[in-house]
């Protein structure tokens, strides 16, 4: 099983460090459209968040290519899957899929307000956090990643926003001390803050070619409803949350 981790692993840093390096920056473009987005670009003025008492309550996924679904058909990302599992257990929920493939935890913050906003009457009810796989491939420097994530945490946690933090783990291609250094912000900031975690978005399906695409990288169909089986028990902590908020 560690064999063919590395072997992830090594395939991932091949293949996508050299194309995630020629991705711009996207801290410093002007906000890319997004499913539930704010055409319009830039940031909005964000109005109190609280529990959406009457109505379905609104989950933003906010992320990488993993949370917006890259390589899957139409309504097998990880939103529209999420969304139908917790319908099917009687939550009536809208999740927002707020992805951006390439996307790092800079670039995350610097939308999020502009996220928050787009096409909410009064913001969401919760967010989930997934990013980090792109800073890893880029090799930027763990505190970079925590900083980011934790600007995103206090703002989320100034707005009474539950939160559930999805973590991720460094190739291990980057040699033992950034992995240590890089596994350690996730849990590190879950518990600083006191939001729901789930320590590994891949978990359970990066191990399993059959639940892989051909990259080796981002799950299949299979593998995504593998993902949602997994993190669907927190992801109703989070709605309770919500609901009691």
């Amino acid at each position: 099983m560690r064999g063919l981790f590395d072997s992830f692993v090594n395939v991932l840093g091949a293949v996508l460090i050299p194309a995630v390096l020629a991705l711009p920056v996207l801290a410093a473009q002007a906000p890319i459209p997004l499913i539930g987005g704010n055409a319009a670009g830039g940031e909005a003025p964000i109005s109190h968040i609280g529990g959406n008492a009457a109505g379905p309550l609104r989950i933003l996924a906010l992320g990488d290519s993993l949370t917006q679904g890259y390589g899957l058909a139409a309504g097998w990302d990880f939103p529209a899957q999420l969304e139908d599992a917790l319908r099917a257990r009687g939550h009536d929920v809208i999740v927002i899929n707020a992805g951006v493939s390439g996307d790092t935890s800079a670039g995350g913050l610097a939308r999020l307000d502009w996220s928050l906003a787009g096409d909410f009457d009064s913001g969401p009810d919760a967010v989930i956090v997934e990013f980090g796989g792109n800073d890893a491939l880029r090799g930027l420097p763990p505190g970079e990643t925590q900083s980011n994530l934790d600007a995103m945490l206090a703002k989320l946690g100034e707005r009474n926003i539950p939160v559930l933090l999805a973590g991720m783990k460094s190739p291990r291609n980057m040699g033992p001390e950034y992995a240590t250094e890089f596994d350690a912000v996730f849990p590190r900031l879950a518990e600083k803050y006191d939001v729901l975690f789930y320590p590994f978005f891949l978990d359970g399906v990066v191990l399993d070619p059959a639940l892989m695409q051909d990259d080796a990288i981002h799950a299949n169909e299979r593998g995504m409803a593998e993902i949602v089986a997994r993190i669907v028990p927190l992801a109703e902590e989070l709605v309770a949350r919500a609901r009691g908020a």
